[in-house]
């Protein structure tokens, strides 16, 4: 196995964290990065220093706010500091709100946007020069079946930020090609276990208009929204697929990954609908004769 030094966002928990003690236990350098370690995060860094222990195996974690261009900035540069490289960058962070769309403010929207869209883009700017430098690495985006599978309402934010990061993930992956950097976009469908997206998503701030919602014909809603898609899940649906599924794609050939994976207990439809978008982006490169653009360059 070719080990590897792979850098984790929004490890602290739920898929992260699933995700850096599988490729921990894989074999490779696995740095969980998360915020606030030495305040609220400080027993996930003790539980991982525990697990690095007990296992035998190189799990770190680094502070990172990837709401904070100086502190991914710092997070980077220690990463290189100490391992002298990055090989797999994985884009995990992010952060669901639930509510009417109408009820959340322009603000809450600009902060879903931001934990999930704009964060990928500063990491990205530390990131890439190394592994471009590096002329071989993967760049992991965890994204959502919902940006093309059946969608329940209230979730418009969340929704609409993970649609954007999907699309920036796709022409990310156009671009980068060329200098030997590889692309995969994990399609997670509807876990209601193992991860915390749910108990910790943000409500709207607009509790007045929220109010109309629940006085109205939408009494009840979120709990019927809720409970219906809890319902499709299966019970033996495990979150630790997704991290299983990473590993099989950091473990992959270079130029062999697969550029999409679902992982969907619900089977939501992503996967059809994915399948068409990505066949058309596929063919209009064919017809401009940029079709090099869908597999990654292997440079010397």
């Amino acid at each position: 196995m070719n080990k590897k030094t792979i850098l984790v966002t929004g490890a602290s928990s739920g898929f992260g964290r699933l995700t850096a003690e599988a490729l921990a236990m894989a074999g490779h350098t696995v740095y969980a990065s998360m915020r606030e370690t030495a305040g609220r995060n400080a027993p996930q860094v003790e539980q991982a220093a525990a697990f690095s222990k007990e296992h035998g195996v190189d799990l770190r974690t680094v502070e990172l706010d990837v709401l904070s261009q100086p502190s991914v900035d710092a997070a980077v540069a220690s990463v290189i500091a100490e391992s002298g490289r990055i090989d797999v960058l994985i884009h995990n962070a992010g952060h669901m709100v639930f509510g009417p769309a109408e009820a959340f403010t322009p603000e809450q929207y600009e902060q879903v946007y931001d934990v999930n869209v704009l964060s990928t883009q500063r990491v990205n700017r530390a990131v890439l020069p190394h592994l471009r430098a590096q002329k071989q690495g993967l760049v992991v985006w965890v994204s959502s079946s919902s940006s093309a599978g059946g969608t329940p309402p209230y979730l418009a934010p969340y929704f609409g930020a993970k649609a954007a990061m999907d699309a920036i993930a796709v022409q990310y992956a156009r671009e980068l090609s060329r200098w030997g950097v590889e692309t995969s976009i994990i399609v997670p469908g509807a876990f209601t276990g193992g991860t915390n997206h749910f108990a910790h998503s943000g409500r709207p701030a607009d509790e007045a208009r929220a109010a109309d919602y629940e006085a109205g014909p939408y009494a009840g809603f979120g709990e019927q929204v809720q409970k219906a898609f809890a319902d499709i899940v299966p019970p033996d649906a495990d979150a630790s697929a997704v991290a299983s599924a990473i590993v099989d794609v950091v473990d992959a050939p270079f130029g062999k990954r697969p550029f999409r994976v679902h992982i969907d207990p619900t089977g939501d439809g992503a996967d059809v609908g994915f399948t068409v978008l990505d066949r058309v982006r596929a063919e209009m490169l064919h017809r401009v004769g940029l079709s090099d653009l869908l597999k990654p360059s292997i440079l010397v």
